[in-house]
């Protein structure tokens, strides 16, 4: 925000109040008289971490896959103790969250690879099998050649001697 000098300068702004109802609400940043000839640049933040200390999360992190017992419990705000073994527990779950979407992933890869083999040994035993039925149809087939060539044979030895038959008669 740029504001021309010149003047006195007032700015009023509503916010939270973190003390639980002791403040008015609202807060005043208010200058001296600025000189007219310079450009003034206000620059504010509605971010409580603008001022370099962490917010306070009125709501900690919700951990639903955890079991009540496990569930990190909202720290002490006036014990630094109390708040560094809240994070961690927070990052403790965190992890236990990561580590649990893992072992799910790695859950539906490997029943995606017992599909997979289950899929594989049956076209393998469907693969034996249709070798095997080529192996018998190959031999039939073989086997139906040789009688056709027998019969084939024998059907000519008939002709000729129904000729001869006929001849001398």
């Amino acid at each position: 925000m740029v504001l021309e000098a010149g003047g006195p300068l007032a700015l009023w702004f509503p916010l939270e109040d973190p003390g639980g109802g002791r403040g008015s609400g609202a807060h005043m940043i208010s200058t001296a008289r600025l000189p007219a000839d310079r450009r003034v640049r206000i620059a504010f933040s509605l971010d409580p971490a603008a001022d370099g200390t962490p917010p306070e999360d009125p709501s900690p992190p919700a951990f639903p896959e955890l079991e009540q017992q496990l569930q990190p419990l909202p720290p002490r705000p006036d014990s630094l103790e109390s708040v560094q073994v809240f994070k961690q527990h927070c990052r403790l779950a965190e992890e236990y969250r990561a580590v649990r979407r893992e072992i799910a992933l790695l859950e539906a890869r490997r029943e995606e690879l017992v599909a997979k083999l289950a899929q594989a040994e049956k076209e393998k035993v469907d693969a034996a099998q249709l070798a095997q039925e080529f192996e018998a149809l190959s031999e039939e087939n073989r086997t139906l050649k040789l009688a056709q060539s027998q019969c084939a044979e024998q059907l000519e030895k008939l002709r000729t001697q129904f000729q001869k038959r006929q001849g001398s008669s």
